[in-house]
């Protein structure tokens, strides 16, 4: 339990120390209940809990389960700060405060363009917010492919066990 919330660590990587997955997700829980407890309220009501996994993209929501999917090296790499992790997490909760009210299920441009404006509210409230600001405001001038690709599963799978293999962390 991190937060509240159930966590699943589902640690790949022996380089990573699981400890250090939860502690970073902790970090970046405790800066979005202090700096829009709103939404970190509602996260309550709409993720049933935390998946902390290998992929190939920072986050995702998981409306079958309504977990809120945190991949493995982003949480606990240094170049991104808590504020980061966090940024991503609030993204999350717009998708699935989307989906909890069934609204824009069906577009993913403009759930995109919803969340992205959430991050950037955020990155203007906390510490450091300079790099979610900007991240979120170049995703905004992308067109609706850019925004919103769509990911093959298969492949990204296989780009990810390729980067893990060459890494030598098989």
């Amino acid at each position: 339990m991190v937060g509240g919330f159930p966590v699943t660590v589902v640690n790949t990587r022996p380089d990573i120390g699981t400890p250090d997955v939860l502690d970073r997700l902790g970090a970046a829980l405790d800066l979005l209940t202090r700096h829009v407890p709103h939404h970190a309220r509602r996260m309550h009501r709409d993720f049933s809990g935390f998946l902390i996994e290998r992929r190939a993209y920072r986050g995702a929501y998981l409306p079958q389960t309504r977990t809120c999917l945190v991949e493995l090296t982003f949480i606990v790499n240094r170049a991104f700060s808590p504020a980061q992790v966090a940024a991503t997490i609030l993204h999350e909760a717009m998708h699935a405060r989307l989906y909890a009210r069934g609204i824009a299920i069906n577009d993913g441009p403009r759930q995109e363009r919803f969340c992205r404006q959430a991050e950037i509210d955020f990155g203007r409230m906390v510490e450091g917010g300079d790099a979610i600001v900007a991240r979120a405001l170049a995703a905004l001038q992308l067109d609706d492919r850019g925004i919103a690709p769509t990911i093959d599963p298969t492949i990204a799978a296989a780009r990810i066990a390729s980067e893990d293999r060459a890494a030598g962390h098989s």
